[in-house]
């Protein structure tokens, strides 16, 4: 999809389609009340016969509009004006895409980027409709005998800004756009894609596909079983023991910053298939279990838009990889595990085993990378779901402007978290008779303990966890990977690095 931006006036595009939008009831948008001038009151007369409320979701496309040079016009419906905010600005522009798409314009001129939305400047707006578009727009076909596509699909879409003082920072926002989309889309594929097909060695290959990619600022290193296991990474090798698939720990650097400028580290959860272990699942719904790996998928999507946008940041990507499954030599019930950190683990149910493979990294990204700030990033419980839904992740942290950064950047990415207590009576349900700690602490507070359970391996750092197990997949007619935290993440680091670029030019002014 090409993306531009432009000023003028929506009567005077020579274009397939232009896009405007209707507020309800019946009440023409600002761009919509020019073309109505122009044309003398055409759209006026269709709203009059009822032809469109302007309710959210509603479309109608408009052939022959006297007096404008556009081939067709579009109507979106927006909704009441005084509730149209972020969310319905997404919904708007995805609507209008998936009509287009489906409707066989090629190109438009689009004006839902020109409507008022409070808080929010043209940048921002424009930045969001890439999003919004290409999220719309995604298709996963590939393993597809017969992909069924548009005959006629969007190609170009044209962004209108209100004036010509906007066109630089517009571009500079459909760029920003079009890098944190392509993450989230090599963050869905990667999800969606089978687990006979994403193994851990798929996903390691990938991030040497990543680095190919941008090989002046990103390098990657794979450890395997053999790396681990003399390491001492027993939390991870004990969830590895029973798959034939060799575990992979993937370690992938973007150096955007300075030689001495410690990283922001990212680990991610890569379990490629969850069957439980001896703790088995039940069968309903098991093949979701390929989700499992979303985090890690999470992190790369996060690399390829950092390393896009060339952030003046260093970032490192930390990801165990391994599946979880039950056989002979899988580990059990009691047994006790001793973790990189030097800490021993009582194993009291193998399906809780997302944080011991994350423990482990935890301490080798602190031990290797010494970053200033370490986000790890788990499909990890099922009580998060049921605490938050699909709309929300859980973030816990014991470093309060850490969360505050990440709240603020969901809001902004519109890829929002909720805070969790990370109190210590929590942390008393892990207690275990016979090692440091259980890996879990009862059915009370699942997500919570399990934060806590990677809160003792994080104590020197400045440490987030992002429970993702309830945003990071659809279920239903939408089933599929849906590329989140990697808009929140890329949001986060673009923060960082603006103020620490800020720092810099402060400093040297001083």
């Amino acid at each position: 999809m090409e993306f531009t931006v432009k000023s003028g006036s929506p009567a005077k595009q020579r274009t397939a389609c232009v896009v405007v939008g209707v507020y309800e009831p019946r009440r023409l948008s600002a761009p919509a009340a020019e073309l109505d001038e122009a044309s003398g009151g055409f759209l006026t007369a269709l709203l009059r016969r009822g032809d469109l409320e302007g309710r959210k979701g509603q479309t109608l496309l408009v052939y022959n509009v006297p007096n404008v040079l556009c081939d067709r016009v579009l109507l979106v419906g927006l909704g009441r004006e005084r509730d149209f905010d972020e969310r319905a600005f997404r919904e708007a522009v995805a609507t209008a895409a998936r009509t287009l798409d489906e409707r066989g314009a090629m190109e438009a001129v689009c004006f839902l980027t020109a409507l008022p939305l409070k808080g929010r400047d043209t940048a921002w707006k424009v930045q969001q409709a890439v999003q919004a578009v290409e999220h719309a727009l995604y298709r996963f076909d590939r393993l597809k005998s017969e992909p069924e596509r548009p005959r006629r699909p969007l190609r170009r879409l044209v962004l209108a800004v209100p004036s010509r003082r906007e066109l630089a920072s517009g571009e500079e926002a459909v760029r920003t756009g079009r890098a944190v989309a392509e993450g989230v889309r090599l963050t869905r594929d990667l999800g969606n894609l089978p687990p006979n097909t994403c193994t851990p060695t798929y996903l390691a290959d990938e991030a040497r596909a990543l680095a190919g990619r941008h090989p002046e600022r990103v390098r990657v290193q794979v450890l395997g079983r053999e790396d681990m296991e003399r390491l001492g990474m027993g939390a991870f090798m004990a969830v590895a023991r029973g798959s034939a698939e060799p575990p992979r720990l993937i370690v992938v650097e973007y150096r955007g910053g300075g030689e001495d400028e410690r990283p922001v580290a990212l680990v991610g959860k890569g379990i490629t298939f969850d069957s439980g272990g001896i703790s088995l699942k039940p069968a309903q719904a098991m093949d979701e279990m390929k989700f499992d790996m979303c985090g890690a998928a999470s992190v790369l999507g996060t690399l390829e838009a950092c390393a896009r946008l060339e952030l003046p940041i260093n970032v490192v990507g930390v990801i165990p990889a391994t599946e979880n499954l039950p056989s002979g030599t899988a580990t059990r019930p009691g047994d006790v595990v001793r973790t990189l950190s030097g800490q021993t683990v009582e194993i009291l149910n193998t399906d809780a085993e997302g944080r011991l493979i994350l423990c482990d990294a935890i301490t080798y990204a602190e031990r290797n990378h010494q970053p200033e700030a370490l986000i790890d990033i788990a499909t990890l419980t099922g009580a998060c779901v049921i605490a938050l839904g699909r709309h929300a992740h859980g973030l816990l942290s014991n470093h309060a402007g850490l969360a505050n950064e990440l709240l603020a950047a969901g809001r902004t990415a519109c890829d929002r978290a909720w805070e969790l207590p990370l109190w210590p009576e929590y942390d008393e349900q892990l207690k275990s008779n016979f090692a440091d700690m259980a890996n879990i602490g009862g059915r009370e507070a699942g997500a919570i303990t399990a934060a806590c359970f990677l809160a003792r391996f994080a104590r020197k750092l400045r440490w987030a966890h992002l429970d993702i197990a309830g945003t990071a997949w659809l279920t239903g007619e939408r089933k599929g990977a849906t590329g989140r935290p990697v808009p929140l993440l890329s949001q986060f680091l673009i923060d960082r690095a603006a103020r620490r670029a800020g720092a810099r030019g402060r400093a040297r002014e001083g």
